[in-house]
């Protein structure tokens, strides 16, 4: 006898609920298909909202913040210029101010690039000194205090020059800067570099200027002078001298430096530059028995108004490093180079003619550039992202920019810059939007695009926050890992 399927009557008053849930699983499916990274950024719950700096100009002034587990390492603390004026700060008119004069400096440093790269191979040795650094130094954001002969002086941080300078008394035609000039002739550890030396001439060899060791009016001439030109029209004068200098609680020797007699530009009361590019002049290069050719640094988010830190030698306290190769261009000795390979905007990949070429990491430059197709994909996988908020025209080099004044958090994609070696930037949520306006009426996504494909690609320090960025020029590496930075 054969038996015969049986079948349950379905209860049909269970079917809205049933096609509620069906519905409800697909709705989880397609949100978890189309989730993409994001984080939270505080709109409000920043400095712009403050109108002054909450800390008078002299505890600008850095000090040693940590001894390296070697005795051949060191970390200062590194402030952003800005927070140490002890002036009222019309926050509005200084963030756009900043992106004016960060698009002076862009321009000049293409334009040494391209006469760099004009140069043939065998005219550039490892011994010359390129001082023809296109800079605006208004855009230099970040100083660090060291000690020359014993005194005190503020520098601004560059990893896109070579010559460490201050002003010097007695100084021609010098700029207001913050704490007295140095003076050679009060230390006893200042001497004067000479005409003839081998350091002079390689001055001379790499500025194209004629020798001027032969003086005037029949008078020989005996120091060394040097002259740094920059694009803007701001420039320092005056001659090459060694002193001791202290950083941290390290003491380097015979350090050259520039002491700049004739001065003039935007330099932002700081009492010169230190130059932490390849050549031989730079402070990273003279310093190599003592630190092996390696610095680090950690720049704070300004939102908070903390400070980072500039450690040379070893750095002991990294855990998730990722190194790629810095890329050797002949022609372009003094800047530090990297292969980006690809990115990614809320976790979706980028694809990029112009991904697998050389871009400049540079700590001077405030806004990230990048070649025209690269950037185009990611504005296009930004804006997909990022719907739903009320846009605005754009202002100066920033073109996707939104009113935010009604939004106290946003949720915003993550953006990921990824190199040989697939070593990984990501932008720290601070750097993804610039504050045109402190209000957030006019927030920008602070990134821009180049004139052309042409153009070398230049990571700014905007996106540079919030990571340790290790700089290692004798293994010819360089190393990133996230960090907080703010100390």
């Amino acid at each position: 006898m054969s038996k015969k399927a049986t079948f349950l009557p379905l209860n049909l008053s269970l079917s809205p609920f049933l096609l509620v849930l069906l519905y409800l699983l697909m709705l989880c499916v397609n949100v978890a298909h189309s989730a993409h990274e994001k984080k939270i950024l505080s709109l409000h719950n920043n400095i712009w909202s403050l109108t002054k700096s909450n800390e008078p100009s002299s505890s600008c002034f850095s000090h040693n913040l940590a001894k390296g587990r070697e005795s051949s390492s060191t970390t200062l603390g590194m402030k952003h210029r800005g927070l140490c004026s002890g002036k009222t700060i019309d926050w509005g008119k200084k963030l756009r101010r900043a992106l004016t004069l960060d698009n002076l400096r862009v321009q000049s440093l293409q334009l040494r690039i391209k006469a760099m790269s004009s140069t043939t191979t065998d005219s550039i040795s490892e011994t010359q000194v390129p001082l023809t650094s296109g800079v605006k130094l208004e855009t230099l954001n970040y100083i660090i205090t060291v000690e020359l002969g014993g005194r005190n002086m503020t520098l601004v941080v560059d990893t896109g020059s070579d010559l460490t300078w201050v002003q010097c008394q007695p100084c021609k035609s010098c700029y207001n800067q913050q704490g007295p000039l140095y003076d050679p002739s009060v230390s006893s550890s200042y001497k004067t570099v000479l005409c003839n030396s081998s350091t002079c001439q390689d001055l001379v060899a790499a500025t194209s200027n004629p020798d001027r060791c032969g003086g005037s009016y029949g008078v020989e001439k005996t120091s060394c002078d040097y002259v740094v030109s920059y694009g803007d029209g701001s420039y320092t004068r005056g001659d090459l001298g060694s002193e001791s200098i202290q950083l941290g609680d390290i003491k380097v020797e015979n350090f050259v430096f520039g002491c700049g007699r004739s001065n003039k530009g935007l330099f932002g009361g700081a009492s010169g530059l230190t130059g932490l590019g390849r050549s031989s002049v730079s402070l990273v290069t003279q310093t190599m028995k003592t630190f092996n050719g390696v610095f680090s640094y950690c720049l704070p988010s300004l939102e908070d108004g903390a400070s980072g830190s500039l450690s040379f030698g070893d750095y002991k306290n990294l855990t998730s490093v990722s190194y790629t190769p810095l890329v050797q261009h002949p022609q372009l000795r003094s800047f530090y180079i990297l292969n980006l390979t690809g990115a990614t905007i809320g976790g979706v990949e980028l694809e990029s003619p112009s991904f697998g070429r050389g871009i400049i990491i540079d700590s001077g430059t405030v806004i990230t550039r990048l070649p025209p197709s690269i950037y185009k994909a990611v504005k296009t996988e930004f804006l997909k992202q990022f719907t739903g908020f009320p846009s605005v025209p754009g202002y100066s080099i920033l073109d996707t920019c939104f009113n935010l004044t009604s939004y106290q958090d946003v949720s915003i994609p993550t953006i990921k810059m990824i190199f040989q070696g697939d070593a990984e930037l990501e932008v720290d949520v601070t750097g993804v939007f610039y504050y045109v306006n402190p209000d957030a009426s006019l927030v920008c996504l602070a990134l821009a695009s180049l004139s052309n494909e042409n153009e070398v690609g230049i990571i700014g320090n905007y996106q540079q926050k919030n990571q340790r960025v290790v700089y290692d020029t004798k293994q010819m590496k360089l190393g990133i890992a996230g960090e907080n930075c703010s100390i």
